[in-house]
């Protein structure tokens, strides 16, 4: 099993003996347990909520296609 090493201040450790000592948890599994529960590979609700919520917003399907020239700016 992989192992970290988490370098804490002494008022970080004191909360976190405490914790995980009130959870009746190890250190080990309470820090685990709190990583499992922060660390997604998908995006949070509330920013899918946002999806669409901007109706100015190019789409991916509003962009030209491959090979179309966009005009160019002048100056």
């Amino acid at each position: 099993m992989p192992q970290i090493t988490l370098y804490l201040d002494d008022a970080t450790e004191v909360l976190v003996n405490q914790a995980a000592r009130n959870s009746g948890m190890s250190k080990s599994r309470w820090v685990a347990e709190l990583i499992r529960q922060h660390a997604h590979d998908s995006w949070p609700a509330d920013c899918v909520a946002l999806a669409g919520a901007f109706p100015d917003f190019p789409l991916r399907e509003d962009l030209p296609q491959p090979g179309e020239d966009l005009p160019r700016l002048g100056y």
